[in-house]
């Protein structure tokens, strides 16, 4: 028989679409959160249209057209010499090329949209302060038939799958920082995503409408430590960051050595392994595979996660539709890993192979580039 009630652990992202996901399929839900609040860090996301597509669907997209910004374009800049090296076209091309809104927003609205709809949802029901003992849900209300683990890298319904995942460390470090758009440099452009190219690190700036600042986000290798968003980093820790730009353009190097308000996140992703246990347990988005940022995509494959798996609970017997479903998404998230693998190797290039970078890029069309991530932007979710 097909999922009539689920059970969901996590209420971020993954969770929250789940649970919507599910509510439009007619299966009921209860998510639960071990934080006696929500509250969200990390600052700016970037939302492609093969998310804002589901997002949409589910109703979620409407509530954040007054929050959100589409950039005309993606740039790719050298961080060495601020020269812009290629750029991929979003904004009015996006919606005609791809069916759907490129967009970035603060992660926090995004957030709140969602516990918004799951709110005016009667199918949804959320628990704050709740605790797994034991593979038990306390405050579940009635029986469930299928458990979603969708509590992040650091899941524990992770560890009731056999042959499941587990996190590692990546070896990089992304660095968080905000600077005034009234105060910004002009090579911060208010119109477009810019991701800054330099030796062994990059660089990734874009608008906030919400607060009126570009989010940055500088990633470079380092030593794993805190796993939380608001660590601030020490002062040996912010000269070992200054150390690895000191080769960029002085510009850059400044504003780095300006920025207030800096926290840092060692970046960990999980190891291949099963998502699901056979029977009546699946993980979804980063606890399942949680990947480096170098294609700006773990929020979107939560959603599409989330999304696809309500289409198969649905339809099929459960045992029957968690084996589908991972067979049908893995295929996707090892792609992708590989994209974002090519993309780091890319962007922290040095030496002949950063001039080699430089020179394919100068003689790629905008149109060319947007062509690559037709697979990416242009796949339609349970279609």
């Amino acid at each position: 028989m097909p999922a009539e009630h689920a059970a969901i652990v996590g209420a971020g992202i993954a969770g929250l679409t789940a649970a919507l996901a599910l509510a439009r399929r007619g299966i009921s839900s209860e998510i639960f959160e071990q934080a006696p609040e929500l509250t969200e860090v990390g600052a700016g996301l970037q939302i492609s249209p093969n998310a804002t597509r589901i997002l949409a669907e589910l109703g979620v997209l409407e509530r954040l057209a007054d929050s959100w910004l589409e950039p005309d374009n993606i740039r790719l800049i050298s961080g060495t010499s601020l020269r812009r090296l290629a750029a991929v076209p979003a904004g009015s091309f996006a919606r005609t090329r791809w069916g759907a809104p490129y967009c970035v927003l603060h992660r926090s609205t995004l957030q709140r949209a969602l516990l918004e709809a799951v709110a005016d949802e009667s199918l949804c029901k959320l628990h704050l302060g709740a605790q797994i003992t034991g593979g038990a849900l306390s405050d579940a209300s009635r029986p469930t038939d299928i458990l979603i683990g969708a509590d992040g890298v650091w899941s524990k319904v992770r560890e009731s799958i056999e042959g499941s995942p587990s996190p590692r460390f990546s070896g990089n470090i992304a660095y968080r920082f905000t600077v005034d758009a009234a105060n910004a440099p002009s090579f911060l452009e208010a119109t477009s995503v810019s991701a800054f190219l330099g030796p062994s690190a990059h660089l990734v700036s874009y608008p906030l409408k919400e607060t009126g600042s570009f989010n940055m986000v500088a990633i470079t290798a380092g030593n794993a430590t805190s796993h939380d968003w608001t660590t601030q980093p020490t002062e040996v820790q912010r000269q070992q960051l200054l150390s690895r730009f000191f080769r960029w353009h002085p510009a850059m190097a400044r504003l780095l050595a300006e920025a207030e308000g800096m926290t840092f996140w060692p970046l960990y992703e999980t190891t291949n392994g099963r998502w699901q246990n056979g029977r009546d347990c699946v993980l979804i988005g980063d606890a399942a595979h949680a990947m480096m940022p170098f294609a700006a995509q773990g929020a979107a494959m939560a959603i599409e996660d989330a999304y696809e798996l309500a289409g198969f609970v649905a339809t099929r017997p459960i045992a029957q539709a968690l084996q589908s479903f991972e067979a049908h998404r893995t295929p996707r998230i090892a792609r992708l890993r590989q994209r974002g693998a090519f993309n780091q190797f890319a962007y922290h290039a040095r030496g002949p192979i950063r001039i080699g970078r430089d020179l394919v890029l100068a003689l790629r069309p905008p149109q060319s580039l947007a062509a690559d991530l037709d697979w990416v932007y242009g796949y339609r979710a349970g279609a």
